[in-house]
């Protein structure tokens, strides 16, 4: 029998957040799964969580040169391994969603098209209340652009907002087809911030994507904020800015620099009006 979603979780030194992640695809149904996890550790710290969920789904790979914390170079060593018709890469403390892939497995059949699915994302966690509601506020906004972009069709849209305006999703939000990860080549080890924004711009000009307006991942925000924080500090600014300009560079490169301008126009111009549109209807609609 075919084997429905392979999941990659890279992991560093997190073995409780591990456990429930594993758990959460373990508990899924009307989907097969295998899970994937790539130890990033030295002393090899998430063998024996494996060796605990004692799942034969579960495979452990040790990595055996470690980054010290670049999870695009992890979980390239990991996806190759895969033999599901789809890829989820999943952190290691982030949770899907009870019944998440057998949504997305019906929806990756009745749309052929697409190599992408992803949805809205939940923070949780342990983080100051500002924190947390800086991220609900961000995602909240991002599910709003990719409704937005969702009219423009599979690609174009989602490709434009992904490259020149705040991103539409991370890493665990979404499932790709493998075939598409194998077009793509997977993640650029050079980008350390930011890698799977630059990934999933590539998975979607390629592939294409589609947007589900429910929960597909609840992401856990831990004290500070490994994504982004409130006041970025000069390092993170500066990673940020240097993983936009790869990216940059390697589409223009692969598509051309007038294919890039347009979309850039396009992003800047039209999305950039409806974005403010929404904007101002929702001020509207709350009295504001």
């Amino acid at each position: 029998m075919a084997l429905d979603i392979s999941v990659v979780i890279p992991t560093f030194r997190r073995p409780k957040q591990l456990t429930e992640a594993i758990a959460s695809v373990l508990g899924q149904t009307g989907v097969s799964v295998e899970v994937i996890v790539i130890d990033d550790s030295p002393e090899a710290s998430a063998k024996e969580v494996v060796a605990c969920v004692g799942d034969a789904r579960v495979r452990y790979l040790k990595n055996p040169a470690p980054t010290g914390g670049v999870p695009s170079a992890v979980r390239n060593l990991g996806w190759p391994l895969a033999r599901g018709t789809f890829i989820h890469f999943l952190d290691d403390d982030d949770i899907v969603p009870d019944g998440h892939y057998a949504v997305v497995k019906k929806i990756f059949s009745s749309r052929p098209e697409v190599g992408v699915v992803f949805g809205r994302i939940e923070p949780f966690g342990d983080a100051p209340a500002d924190q947390l509601r800086h991220e609900r506020d961000f995602f909240a906004d991002a599910a709003q652009r990719a409704l937005l972009c969702s009219r423009f069709g599979p690609k174009w849209a989602f490709t434009a907002c992904m490259m020149f305006r705040r991103t539409l999703l991370i890493c665990s939000a979404g499932v790709l087809r493998r075939s598409c990860v194998q077009r793509v080549g997977g993640f650029n080890p050079r980008i350390r911030i930011g890698e799977d924004a630059a990934f999933y711009a590539r998975a979607i000009r390629q592939c294409g994507a589609y947007f589900i307006d429910r929960v597909s991942l609840r992401f856990r925000i831990s004290n500070p904020s490994l994504m982004h924080s409130i006041a970025p500090d000069q390092t993170e600014a500066h990673q940020l800015r240097v993983a936009r300009q790869l990216t940059h560079d390697r589409y223009r490169a692969e598509r051309g620099p007038f294919e890039f301008y347009l979309l850039k126009a396009f992003a800047h111009t039209v999305l950039r009006g409806h974005e403010a549109m929404q904007r101002r209807r929702m001020r509207k609609a709350q009295g504001t």
